[in-house]
C-alpha cells in the first residue's frame, strides 16, 4: 500500500471484515482471513446444517446456498464480544424465504476462534425452529 505496510488487524477487526465480506459477497477477502483448515459448524437442526471444512466449502455450501433459498438474507449484529482468541457475535438472521415468502427473524450467536489473526473455527447457535417455520 504505497510502501507502507498495513498494521495487523485485531481479532475483532478480522470478524468485522468477515461480515463485510459476507454482505458484499467478497469471497476473495473471506478466503484470505480464514485458515486453510477452517472448521465451520452449524447448529444441529439448521436447514442443511453440517460441519464444513475449508473456506471454499463454506462459500459454496453456506453462503451461496443461502442466496438461492432466501431474499435479502443477512445477519443483523447486535453485539460483539471480544474474548482474546475468540470473538462472539450476538444477533439475528433476517430475510424472506423465496418459496414460502414468509419473513425470517431468528436470534443467533456466532462464536469464532482465531489463530494468528485468521478464523480457524466457527460455531453457530440459533433458534432453528424459527428458521424452519419461515421455510414452511
Amino acid at each position: 500500500m504505497n510502501g507502507i505496510e498495513r498494521a495487523a488487524m485485531t481479532n475483532l477487526e478480522v470478524i468485522q471484515e468477515l461480515y463485510r465480506a459476507f454482505r458484499e459477497k467478497d469471497y476473495d477477502a473471506f478466503l484470505k482471513i480464514c485458515t486453510p483448515d477452517l472448521e465451520w459448524i452449524q447448529s444441529e437442526g439448521f436447514p442443511q446444517g453440517a460441519t464444513y471444512r475449508g473456506a471454499e466449502a463454506v462459500i459454496e455450501g453456506v453462503f451461496k446456498r443461502n442466496d438461492t433459498r432466501w431474499e435479502k438474507f443477512s445477519f443483523q449484529i447486535e453485539q460483539y464480544l471480544d474474548a482474546d482468541e475468540s470473538v462472539i457475535v450476538i444477533g439475528a438472521y433476517v430475510g424472506r424465504h423465496r418459496q414460502s415468502q414468509k419473513p425470517l427473524h431468528a436470534a443467533a450467536a456466532h462464536v469464532y476462534d482465531l489463530n494468528n489473526g485468521k478464523v480457524c473455527r466457527f460455531r453457530m447457535f440459533a433458534d432453528t425452529k424459527l428458521i424452519w417455520n419461515a421455510m414452511n
